[in-house]
């Protein structure tokens, strides 16, 4: 557990974390979710178009990464934070940190791999399983509601799609927290 969270972040990440209420939470969110796709006219999904052994990729996660040089999160927004940070592909694990206060992330500090695979995407290239891994990839904090949403899905992510898309990467694997 994070020493530097306080008792009610904690308490909080445990009531969230019992399943019941999760579902809850899910169910309760679904309706906001479900206006946001129709309004963007359906899940967006592209069928990867070459084998993935010539394909480039980025990771993206929603796990709060990001070098430890850059400003963290905003924590304190009940509403999340709509940025992004830039996470260098040739950045190791110890350049890294996460700032997330929604989810227990204590295995991801011991290992990063656990929400920030970049290790094993080099690994998979190397052994010729992906053609390559981006030179950059991007972490967001995953907590992003209400009147945020506009910020994340009108700014910032159609700026991400447009630096994936100037890195010529092929797919991009979102690992969720």
């Amino acid at each position: 557990m994070n020493k530097e969270q306080s008792w009610q972040q904690r308490f909080w990440n445990r009531f969230y974390a019992i399943p019941a209420v999760a579902q809850w939470w899910a169910k309760s969110r679904a309706g906001e979710t479900a206006a946001l796709v129709e309004e963007q006219h359906g899940i967006p999904f592209a069928r990867l178009r070459k084998p993935l052994a010539t394909a480039r990729g980025a990771l993206i996660t929603t796990a709060g990464v990001h070098l430890r040089s850059e400003p963290p999160f905003d924590m304190a927004n009940p509403d999340g934070d709509a940025s992004y940070r830039l996470i260098p592909g040739a950045a190791r694990a110890e350049a890294l940190t996460i700032t997330h206060n929604y989810y227990d992330h204590s295995e991801a500090d011991r290992d990063l791999n656990v929400v920030f695979p970049l290790d094993h995407f080099r690994d998979l290239a190397q052994r010729g399983v992906i053609g390559g891994v981006a030179p950059r990839h991007f972490g967001f904090m995953g907590h992003i509601d209400g009147p945020l949403i506009p910020a994340l899905t009108g700014e910032s992510a159609p700026d991400v799609a447009a630096r994936l898309r100037a890195d010529g990467v092929d797919f991009a694997f979102l690992t969720p927290a």
